[in-house]
């Protein structure tokens, strides 16, 4: 229900703007064509993953991803059914399985690269070991209107240490959550699936430190559904190149237009070079959905360039431009060490985003 509605408080997308520019993700989540985890458990590995070095791994699934890429096209041509390959005794997706495993004695799943050994009960600077913790998972009714129902996942910890989380509970206290095997985590995005859920939406926290798990836990399913990657993007091209074939519609955060505010609201180095190229990866493998999340007082350091970028290097993308920003967590403790984000964003600020959407061209919506 919604109560004393400005008129420019709501803007959605055009039907015809979905339908365009999500095919392959509404092809999937109506059962029309299979989830790309589903394609990737079905080309067969030359040997077991598990006797190759980490080097070798890699190898094999460059190799692997040529067989994926030529299988995936058959498949959107109606050139193949899946449902008539047997799944083989190693797979592509037992080799990444392996690849994030090794990955892990030495973690770089995200940019910072702590390279810790998680296996060994250390904790990186996303504040986890090897376990991966659950927060909650249900049938989300609050995300983007072509996902909801969402099957939502929201795992504990984050790569990122932004003074305004409104997930602070669970992004920087980790323990908060509780541990799933492969084997529960599979069975949490079944059920969600089959209680009505469009997709399985990876989130947190961030999900990225969780890639082990989740990529694991694919292993244990054969359900088909759409997976999406809620993300704060900062994740490494290792961790990309193990998502890119399993992923079916990206969710990525795209917070700043600059490094200086990274680094001073999210202790994020180099953020724009990180992010922006795995932006331009995910473009390049499948449908997204963008989030920009307006700062007040950071029109012409974030939003104007995060739009420029976008415009021009992922035009086919849909943009949530997101209003909500409220200061939370360490800025609503200490207002004064940030003062010009311990208020929300003014209309005048979220009418000029809108403007330059508009001016850009870009497939923007917006909802108050």
């Amino acid at each position: 229900m919604w109560f004393l509605v400005r008129p420019d408080a709501v803007k959605i997308w055009k039907v015809e703007e979905v339908c365009d520019r999500l095919r392959w993700y509404h092809a999937v989540m109506e059962n029309k064509m299979p989830a790309k985890y589903r394609i990737v458990k079905r080309i067969s590995a030359t040997t077991d993953p598990k006797t190759l070095t980490l080097k070798e791994l890699w190898k094999e699934h460059n190799e692997l991803e040529k067989d994926f890429i030529e299988l995936w096209s058959k498949v959107r041509n109606n050139e193949v059914n899946i449902e008539n390959k047997k799944i083989p005794r190693h797979s592509f997706l037992d080799v990444k399985i392996e690849i994030v495993k090794r990955l892990l004695k030495s973690c770089i799943f995200c940019e910072r690269r702590c390279r810790v050994d998680r296996t060994k009960g250390i904790k990186g600077v996303c504040g986890l070991t090897s376990e991966s913790r659950v927060s909650s998972a249900f049938l989300h009714l609050g995300e983007e209107a072509p996902l909801v129902p969402s099957g939502t996942i929201f795992f504990t910890g984050c790569s990122f240490k932004c003074v305004f989380c409104q997930n602070w509970e669970i992004s920087q206290f980790p323990r908060n959550g509780e541990v799933v095997t492969p084997k529960e985590l599979a069975l949490i995005a079944t059920n969600l699936r089959k209680r009505g859920a469009r997709n399985i939406n990876y989130v947190g926290g961030n999900p990225d430190q969780h890639l082990h798990v989740v990529v694991e836990s694919l292993k244990f399913m054969d359900i088909n559904v759409p997976l999406l990657w809620n993300s704060n993007f900062y994740m490494t091209q290792e961790a990309m190149k193990i998502l890119v074939h399993l992923i079916d519609i990206w969710l990525p955060d795209f917070k700043y237009g600059n490094n200086k505010c990274a680094l001073r609201f999210s202790a994020a180095p180099n953020y724009l070079e990180i992010v922006t190229r795995n932006l331009k990866i995910a473009c390049q493998w499948g449908d997204i959905i963008i989030r920009h999340l307006v700062l007040p007082g950071h029109i012409e350091c974030c939003t104007q360039p995060v739009l420029e970028w976008i415009s021009r290097n992922c035009p086919h993308a849909l943009v949530n431009i997101m209003g909500q920003y409220r200061p939370e967590y360490l800025v609503a403790r200490y207002p004064e060490k940030w003062p010009e984000i311990a208020r929300r964003p003014s209309i005048n600020e979220m009418r000029e985003a809108f403007r330059i959407a508009e001016e850009l061209g870009i497939a923007y919506k917006h909802v108050s």
